[in-house]
């Protein structure tokens, strides 16, 4: 019995490493350049007009930023996958590209829009979601970004 038991557990744990990995090998692969520039566009959403990403997925800033510089690493850029680019990020209509920029993380290079760093969230699974909106992980707040490089706060 106490055998069994044993086998039961050590399943139980190999399943929660195997999901681990799947989830943390999802998000990891989200926060990768392409090997091209990044192309920051805008979207219509429950919010207002928001930034997104060229798969239309919902960008953010997190407060906790300062100067530039992103403070989201290790676990948070799991959850919150930064915009990563090579080369000089594209302005899609309605946005400004005097306000685009980057900034260096350890893993290459990040996207920024007036100055603010930028990240999607894990779970945002469809263009437009905006499910991390206001949420307080990591130390700081995130919030949309309006195409005048403003916070949008109502959530």
């Amino acid at each position: 019995m106490r055998a069994r038991a044993l086998v039961l557990l050590v399943i139980a744990a190999l399943a929660a490493v195997a999901a681990l990995a799947v989830v943390t090998g999802a998000a990891g692969a989200n926060s990768k350049a392409s090997g091209k520039a990044a192309t920051v566009d805008v979207r219509k959403t429950k919010l207002g007009t928001v930034l997104v990403d060229a798969q239309g997925r919902t960008l953010y800033l997190f407060m906790k930023d300062k100067n530039g510089k992103s403070a989201c690493a290790g676990a948070c850029a799991k959850f919150w996958p930064p915009l990563m680019t090579n080369g000089k990020p594209k302005a899609g209509k309605g946005v400004q590209a005097k306000l685009l920029g980057t900034t260096k993380r350890s893993n290459g290079t990040q996207v920024t829009y007036n100055g603010h760093p930028l990240y999607t969230f894990l779970l945002d699974k469809k263009a437009g979601q905006t499910n991390g909106q206001g949420k307080t992980n990591f130390g700081g707040a995130w919030w949309v970004l309006a195409p005048n490089g403003h916070q949008i706060t109502k959530k």
